[in-house]
């Protein structure tokens, strides 16, 4: 599990993704999130930067952490080269995919490797996560969890099911869903890494608000960075898709932000950070 308190995700950012990895890496990001998924992601360009950063700035692989995901059919865009053979089965078009991820990312290992989404069927769930298993158990991957899973019950299920427990949790993370309570509490309880995506985006009325707008006055901050830390100290890895020089430096100084005294209730702007973590987490 990253110890890093911010990911650089990488969806979306089509032949850019290359200039924005080296760039976000060299702003201090030393955690990477990408998928094979053709369709929103480009594994290869990571791979890419990957081999500028060990070749022209001397930072190794083993210093960054590297996440992608195993994407079943439904996400995959059929026009575009598929990273396994749809007619085989589960656990080999896993196997498949993530050769072909080692491949793209010119790495012999993966940090952490996700189920895309949980499948339409709770078996072939399992038979996935079983398949995760299996290639953490050979060293292929170090940490395996899952994304876009707002059940705890689909979490439950796979650890009865195989004796394995789920190690991280990706989801949404915006006003939408109420900030996904409840997997949220579930994964801090536990111990599960719990990485937010449309952290910012997703969330308009709350950067908006008051007080998060004080709480960030009083610590001469943004707005932004005073919600990644808030999330940070309440269990929460963020993911920054910003393509922002500026951006990416403030989105990683946000783990330096002492809240510490306000979340104690004490001075400055502690009724603000109450109101927001009231907001948001319910406590």
């Amino acid at each position: 599990m990253t110890t890093a308190k911010i990911i650089y995700g990488t969806a979306w950012k089509k032949e850019r993704t290359t200039d924005l990895v080296v760039r976000a890496v060299l702003s201090g990001f030393r955690a990477i999130d990408t998928a094979g998924q053709p369709k929103h992601y480009s594994e290869e360009r990571v791979g890419e930067a990957l081999e500028i950063l060990q070749k022209q700035h001397s930072i190794k692989r083993e210093d960054l952490w590297i996440q992608t995901k195993f994407t079943s059919l439904g996400g995959q865009d059929r026009t575009k080269p598929l990273p396994y053979n749809p007619s085989d089965p589960l656990p080999t078009q896993i196997q498949a995919s993530v050769r072909n991820s080692l491949q793209n990312l010119r790495t012999s290992y993966l940090d952490s490797l996700l189920l895309h989404s949980p499948l339409s069927r709770i078996t072939d769930t399992i038979v996935a996560w079983q398949t995760l298993i299996e290639l953490q158990d050979a060293g292929t991957v170090r940490t395996i969890g899952v994304s876009n899973t707002y059940d705890v019950r689909v979490l439950e299920r796979l650890e009865q099911e195989t004796g394995r427990a789920v190690q991280v949790v990706q989801n949404r993370w915006f006003e939408g869903n109420v900030w996904d309570r409840e997997v949220c509490r579930y994964c801090r309880e536990r111990g599960i890494q719990y990485q937010s995506f449309w952290t910012l985006s997703g969330s308009p009325s709350l950067l908006a608000h008051p007080s998060l707008r004080a709480a960030a006055q009083a610590k001469h901050c943004t707005p932004a960075q005073a919600l990644f830390r808030l999330a940070q100290l309440h269990g929460v890895t963020p993911l920054s898709g910003t393509t922002s020089a500026q951006h990416m430096r403030e989105d990683v100084a946000a783990a330096e932000i002492d809240f510490a005294e306000e979340l104690e209730g004490g001075k400055g702007a502690g009724a603000a950070v109450t109101d927001i973590v009231q907001l948001v987490w319910g406590e």
